[in-house]
């Protein structure tokens, strides 16, 4: 009797060199340049702005970008493992990358006319950060319920409302607009339009004070009969919707990657402090309680990066992934959360303490079940995927 061999297939978390090459660059820059800045950026509430010049640079905010428009003309996969370095790190850092990345360049990547990518990819891969505008007052996972319109003029369009929530609201100069166009048709009135800072009646309003990811900004964009050319209305009218929802399941694989990079922030700081620390003797590693939820917390991590990885790959292979992306987001914060809180135990009281990186990693960590859908609302994706 003979038994053929199986192939086994390579582990999700298996990188290639220039994968491998790629991490430990965002690595050493991380820790070089933002890790001296980590506390006081989140003391001051503020992004040091010397990092944003540097983020541009270094080739993080145009990894999808073809390089034809200056970008690097890599996958979603490295955007994924550069988001999960920076987050081990900050991820308020982070987050300025990820969703200028998995939100904003997929976006007009995706959804633009030649003419639109050749008039701003460039600037988005060079030196304009971009934001994404979806939320308002009374839509949040309710995204569809946009009281902000758009009204039809003879050589522009007119949007008027307010956004909220906006992440890098503060400090992007380019930003991606839904409003409705035809509530008459409601959901299907929703258009998505590209909109510069310094267009007319466009303007910043309040920043939000927060639990965490404090040093970056969260704020209120005023539209007040802003004027956007014709040319910039993003897709076809009334698209906004698929636009959106599309965008943000890439969005979620972000996310993801932020999470498992803070919980690996954390894990790693505790792993260090309970080998230094001693009680009774010894250190408190040694003792096997200890050694048992480390082990827990590794094992756990482990499995919240493969789900996000497997959906990164399924993105880049062009396969369908909006289930895998939904599992990704959900499981890999509730991991943050878990692995967080427990490293804040590990540490004892210093771990209350905002001298010990591991209270930031815990509020940082929150976020992550609520923005880019909720918990409850990727539950709700994976059940219906379920159902069919």
């Amino acid at each position: 009797m003979t038994t053929d061999l199986v192939e086994v297939p390579v582990p999700l978390t298996k990188l290639s060199e220039e994968e491998d090459l790629f991490r430990e660059t965002v690595r050493e820059f991380a820790e070089a340049e933002i890790r001296p800045h980590v506390s006081a950026m989140d003391d001051a509430a503020q992004l040091n702005m010397d990092l944003l010049p540097k983020f541009f640079e270094l080739g993080l905010m145009g990894i999808e970008i073809p390089e034809q428009h200056g970008g690097a003309g890599a996958s979603f996969f490295l955007a994924t493992l550069a988001i999960e370095e920076l987050a081990r790190v900050d991820a308020s850092a982070a987050i300025y990358v990820d969703v200028h990345n998995t939100l904003v360049n997929n976006c007009v990547l995706r959804w633009a006319n030649e003419e639109q990518r050749g008039r701003y990819l460039p600037r988005l891969a060079g030196d304009t950060l971009g934001a994404f505008a979806l939320s308002e007052a009374g839509s949040g996972s309710d995204a569809f319920a946009l009281a902000c319109k758009a009204d039809e003029k003879d050589d522009h369009w007119e949007l008027t409302g307010q956004k909220l929530w906006i992440t890098s609201g503060a400090e992007a100069g380019f930003y991606v607009v839904f409003a409705n166009a035809d509530f008459s048709q409601g959901y299907k009135g929703i258009t998505a339009f590209l909109v510069e800072r310094d267009f007319e009646g466009f303007s910043v309003g309040k920043r939000e004070k927060k639990l965490g990811i404090r040093a970056s900004s969260t704020t209120e964009l005023v539209l007040e009969n802003c004027k956007v050319p014709k040319e910039n209305v993003l897709g076809p009218l009334g698209k906004g919707y698929k636009i959106a929802i599309e965008t943000l399941n890439e969005g979620r694989i972000g996310i993801g990657a932020q999470m498992i990079g803070i919980a690996m922030g954390a894990l790693e700081a505790a792993t260090q402090f309970c080998k230094e620390r001693e009680q009774f003797g010894k250190a408190i590693a040694e003792f096997q309680g200890v050694q048992f939820q480390l082990g827990q917390m590794e094992t756990e991590l482990e499995a919240a990066r493969l789900t996000v990885y497997n959906a990164a790959r399924l993105k880049d292979a062009g396969q369908p992934f909006v289930r895998e992306a939904a599992i990704a987001k959900l499981f890999s914060s509730q991991v943050a959360e878990r692995i967080t809180s427990q490293c804040v135990e590990l540490f004892g009281g210093y771990g209350y303490s905002r001298e010990y990186p591991v209270e930031k990693f815990y509020r940082d960590a929150k976020i992550g079940t609520i923005y880019e859908g909720t918990s409850n609302m990727q539950l709700q994706t994976i059940a219906k995927m379920l159902l069919k």
